[in-house]
């Protein structure tokens, strides 16, 4: 008998020490490769800003820039996963503590260890992606050494100034740069580069600030700015007979034969004159005598590094872990919006106190999800196809009403209307009272093209057939006024 009892408890000691071994060495595992993700992180980020700080005019060094950046990115979006994934962790093992039944316990128990292998998986490979990357800096970093620096203070990375810069499209802003620099060949005909990309992606921000730069302001006598359909009206004016750069926005396709009148026009200017196209239109990328230029929207982890960096501005988000959570989440939530992103952060970063994140959080939740029940689409992709949303759920004081918001538009491309104005602040806080139409202020840009965007909103009574009516076909083309 005490032969069986000693062995019994030989055996329940074994378990133990090699649950304890097993425990330990994973939690052990898991902190050796969080800290090596953030010395290599660190590493890339500095090889980053100085290649931001410099003219790069070798391709080939553009799109390794690229590859730095989009790993950088993908590492810190899964270096924060780890953190708050950790973080409700242990929230959730206080929860259990005090629960008795061993059972329940023991599943906890496995399910974290589950979760660690789980994560341990994800963080060995953001490091292998690192590594590998690292592995081939050395003559990109030589390279870098030679390219010209810019004179322009840009502090690009900067918490308290981020909000005045452009985040990220460094390459696509230097490919745009090299072209408009770079002699025409043949030199008589202008050059023209096609900008491409979807709805509010960044293709006026990208050009204008091309055209912001010193050594482009220096290189063209004239930029004019034309809209696609009134080309043909210009051609029949006399060009400038001097350097010019001309940025054509088009919002439909263009015939081929008007196009070749335009051109040839652009012909009279002087040698040197360049011409970007700018369009959603992938087909238009035809007139291009250069590869074009596409934009596309932000992987998640550049979108959400943005998106802590806009709510947090001067604070230090790792003093604040549950707010950065808070702002993790909420930038999965916000499916890529540069407009939401502004909107939700401005109010954050002016009232940092976690039950106030934590409702915003909750309401634009709600919108998702009252959005993906009633229309079947997230309100990023409702608006980009020109839908209403329902934003009910935003307004503090909603009780009897529905709230409707229209597709944001450029204030100067749509004629003044005197209608109330609403901010988001207005609308989340309740400081204003809902009018049954009224213009919504999305945001004002603080960056060039330095435009606002408004909302066109109405408010109903919940009766929903009326609501199902007026929205009944919930998408309708809006349409563009281009003068």
């Amino acid at each position: 008998m005490e032969l069986f009892v000693s062995a019994i408890a030989g055996d329940i000691i074994n378990r133990s020490i090699s649950f304890l071994i097993n425990k330990y060495s994973t939690e052990e595992d898991l902190r050796e490769k969080t800290e090596r993700l953030q010395d290599l992180l660190l590493r890339v980020h500095m090889i980053i800003e100085e290649a931001e700080g410099r003219y790069i005019t070798n391709s080939k060094m553009l799109l390794q820039l690229r590859m730095l950046v989009e790993v950088m990115y993908q590492g810190y979006h899964v270096l924060d996963t780890v953190k708050y994934r950790t973080l409700r962790r242990s929230r959730t093992a206080k929860e259990v503590s005090s629960f008795k039944g061993l059972s329940f316990t023991t599943f906890i128990n496995q399910r974290h260890t589950t979760s660690r292998i789980s994560i341990s998986h994800v963080l060995q490979t953001a490091l292998n992606n690192l590594e590998s990357v690292v592995s081939n800096t050395k003559e990109f970093a030589l390279l870098l050494g030679g390219c010209e620096r810019m004179h322009c203070s840009r502090p690009y990375d900067s918490y308290l100034y981020i909000d005045n810069f452009m985040f990220s499209r460094h390459m696509e802003k230097q490919q745009v740069i090299n072209f408009l620099l770079e002699d025409n060949i043949p030199p008589l005909a202008p050059g023209v580069l096609p900008i491409i990309g979807g709805i509010r992606v960044g293709k006026k921000t990208l050009i204008a600030h091309a055209c912001n730069n010193e050594k482009v302001r220096r290189h063209f006598t004239w930029i004019l700015h034309l809209k696609g359909e009134r080309i043909l009206r210009r051609e029949k004016e006399p060009f400038i007979p001097e350097r010019t750069l001309v940025v054509i926005e088009f919002t439909s396709d263009v015939d081929d034969d008007n196009w070749l009148e335009f051109y040839s026009s652009g012909k009279q200017m002087a040698r040197g004159t360049k011409i970007v196209i700018v369009s959603r239109i992938e087909k238009l990328s035809r007139f291009g005598t250069v590869k074009p230029v596409y934009l596309k929207i932000l992987s998640q982890g550049e979108y959400s590094y943005l998106f802590k960096v806009l709510a947090f501005g001067s604070t230090n988000p790792e003093e604040h872990p549950k707010l950065a959570t808070i702002a993790h989440n909420l930038a999965a939530e916000l499916g890529g919006s540069f407009i939401s992103a502004n909107m939700c952060a401005d109010m954050l970063r002016k009232n940092q106190n976690i039950h106030f994140w934590r409702s915003i959080y909750e309401k634009y939740r709600n919108v998702v999800h009252k959005n993906f029940s009633r229309f079947g689409g997230h309100p990023k992709n409702l608006m980009d196809k020109d839908c209403p949303i329902d934003a009910t759920s935003l307004a503090s004081s909603s009780l009897g009403t529905i709230l409707r918001i229209m597709p944001p538009h450029d204030e100067m491309d749509d004629p003044k209307r005197e209608l109330p104005r609403v901010t988001f602040g207005d609308l989340v806080t309740g400081s204003a009272a809902l009018p049954k139409e009224f213009e919504f202020v999305a945001w004002e840009s603080r960056i060039p093209p330095y435009k606002r965007f408004v909302n066109h909103g109405t408010t109903a009574h919940c009766d929903e057939e009326i609501f199902q009516h007026q929205t009944g076909s919930p998408c309708k083309k809006r349409q563009r006024l281009d003068k």
